[in-house]
């Protein structure tokens, strides 16, 4: 694992930034950019900072690392959130984005995306399909995607896309697991000013029972963004 720390005052700007860095890294040296979306409301203000830049969106794949068992237009739905922010702003086209299908059964949605993952990557002749970047937030709980402290997602080897049920929510999500999160090339978690050092302090600690540590100790690349206060 290597981590590297970002912390500013213009975080969306700034996060906007990294991602159209490795953007053009990756289209420079492979002609197509595969980027994992974060639902929640901190990369909203990213994306909106995203969607301006001047980027070749035929040439990207953009899914989602987890969704919630709703249908598109749910406002619940981080496939709402990215679609009025990013998507439809930036004319992204149709043909560019994967949506996990939340309105149908959950099992049903996991497998359905895990096999138009595996699709993708055996058509690149890959065995795993690998994101250049995918984006992730945290919990309050050290939660990141739909991997929450306790759920049986956790657990899985084999799987790369499972559908998760998490007691506390009373629902089932749908998330990337860790064997999908480990492929990639490099992971971006976007941290908003509110939440706390505590938090922080224990995944960085290498605590297990926050799934944000272990990918923090366990993947390829880590970037932590942290927005901070302006003063």
């Amino acid at each position: 694992m290597a981590r590297e720390i970002i912390r500013t005052q213009q975080f969306a700007a700034d996060a906007a930034r990294f991602i159209i860095d490795s953007a053009r890294r990756a289209l420079a040296e492979r002609g197509e950019f595969r980027l994992a979306l974060s639902g929640g409301n901190t990369p909203r203000p990213v994306y909106a900072s995203l969607a301006p830049a001047e980027l070749p969106w035929e040439k990207m794949v953009i899914t989602f690392g987890d969704e919630r068992c709703v249908p598109p237009d749910d406002d619940q739905s981080n496939y709402k959130m990215a679609n009025e922010t990013l998507l439809e702003p930036a004319h992204v086209p149709p043909s560019s984005v994967l949506r996990m299908r939340g309105e149908i059964a959950p099992p049903l949605a996991a497998d359905e995306y895990q096999q138009q993952l595996d699709t993708l990557a055996a058509q690149r002749g890959e065995p795993l399909y690998r994101h250049d970047l995918i984006l992730l937030g945290i919990g309050d709980d050290g939660h990141t995607a739909s991997l929450f402290p306790g759920t049986p997602a956790l657990e899985e080897l084999s799987r790369r896309v499972a559908a998760n049920y998490v007691p506390k929510l009373q629902s089932w999500r749908l998330t990337f697991t860790f064997p999908l999160i480990f492929a990639a090339r490099e992971i971006c978690f976007l941290v908003n000013a509110n939440k706390p050092q505590s938090l922080i302090d224990r995944i960085f600690s290498g605590d297990d029972t926050l799934p944000a540590a272990r990918v923090d100790r366990e993947a390829n690349h880590v970037t932590w963004i942290f927005g901070e206060a302006q003063p």
